[in-house]
C-alpha cells in the first residue's frame, strides 16, 4: 500500500461537515468515494483520515487527509485523478507520497483558524455562507486589548460546546490577531495554536465581539478561563465565518 497525503480546500456551505454521518453530505464521504474510484474496486473500502472535523457550513483553505491505495501513482498524477472526479466545491491544492509512519490526525502539531465577521448595517448576499455578520458598532482596539488574555496553555473548558470528546480541554495559543481589513469591510481573526476544542474558536469569537460591543470588560476571557463553565461564555459565532486555514506538523510547525 502507498500512503497520500493531500491538502484540501473546500467550500463547506453545502457539506453537513467533515465527518462522515448517515444520509448526509459530506467531505469525508466525497473524498473517499473519488478516492475508491480511482482505486477501482479495491478489496475493501480505502478511508481517508482528516487532520480533524470540520461542522455544518465550516470551510477550509488547508484542510490534511492521508490515505492509503494499493498502487503508486505519480504526486501530479493523484492530484489531476483526484480533481477530475470532486464536485467543485471541493479541490485538492497538493498531494505528496508519505511514509506509513505520518497520519493526517495524531501526527498534527498545530492549526491555524480564521474568522471573516462582515460589518455593516445589512447581511451582504455574496457573503452571507462566507461571513459572520454584525450590524452594531465594534471598537476594534477594545478586541486586540483582550487578544492577549488567550495567549498561552489553559484549560479552555469555557470555551467548548457540548458534543466533544476529547481527554483534557487544555490546549496552547500561541497566536491571537484581529485586523480590519477596509476593502471588505471585515474583521479577520486569526487563532494559531496546539489544538482546538468544539466550537472553540466561533466560542472565543463570540466573546470578543461582546468585548468589542462594550458588553464585557476588556480582561473577561480571563476569568471565563478561570471559571472553566461554558455558560459563562454565552454564544457562538455563527460557522459560515470560519476556515480551518493551515494545519502544521512536526516538519512545518511555526512556519
Amino acid at each position: 500500500m502507498y500512503r497520500y497525503k493531500i491538502t484540501i480546500a473546500y467550500d463547506g456551505t453545502n457539506f453537513a461537515g467533515f465527518q462522515k454521518q448517515p444520509k448526509q453530505r459530506t467531505v469525508e464521504e466525497t473524498l473517499e468515494r473519488a478516492v475508491n474510484k480511482i482505486a477501482k474496486k479495491p478489496v475493501k473500502l480505502i478511508k481517508v483520515y482528516g487532520s480533524g472535523r470540520t461542522d455544518a457550513g465550516v470551510h477550509a483553505l488547508g484542510q490534511v487527509v492521508h490515505f492509503d491505495i494499493p498502487f503508486n501513482l505519480a504526486e501530479t498524477a493523484m492530484l489531476h485523478a483526484l480533481n477530475s472526479i470532486l464536485p467543485l466545491d471541493v479541490v485538492v491544492l497538493r498531494a505528496e507520497h508519505v511514509t506509513s509512519e505520518f497520519h493526517a490526525r495524531y501526527g498534527t502539531a498545530g492549526k491555524r483558524y480564521q474568522y471573516r465577521l462582515a460589518l455593516g448595517e445589512f447581511v451582504d448576499p455574496f457573503k452571507r455562507n462566507y461571513t459572520g455578520h454584525w450590524k452594531f458598532p465594534l471598537d476594534l482596539k477594545l478586541i486586540q486589548r483582550a487578544l492577549p488574555d488567550l495567549i498561552g496553555k489553559h484549560d479552555f473548558t469555557s470555551f467548548c460546546a457540548s458534543g466533544g470528546h476529547t481527554k483534557t480541554n487544555i490546549r496552547e495559543i500561541y497566536e491571537a490577531t484581529a485586523v480590519f481589513d477596509e476593502k471588505q469591510n471585515e474583521i479577520v481573526f486569526e487563532f494559531y495554536g496546539s489544538g482546538f476544542l468544539y466550537n472553540m474558536v466561533r466560542i472565543i469569537v463570540a466573546v470578543l465581539i461582546e468585548i468589542g460591543s462594550e458588553r464585557r470588560p476588556v480582561h473577561d476571557i480571563s476569568r471565563i478561563i478561570e471559571a472553566k463553565n461554558r455558560d459563562e461564555a454565552r454564544g457562538t459565532a455563527p460557522a459560515s465565518g470560519l476556515y480551518l486555514k493551515k494545519v502544521y506538523y512536526p516538519e512545518n510547525f511555526g512556519k
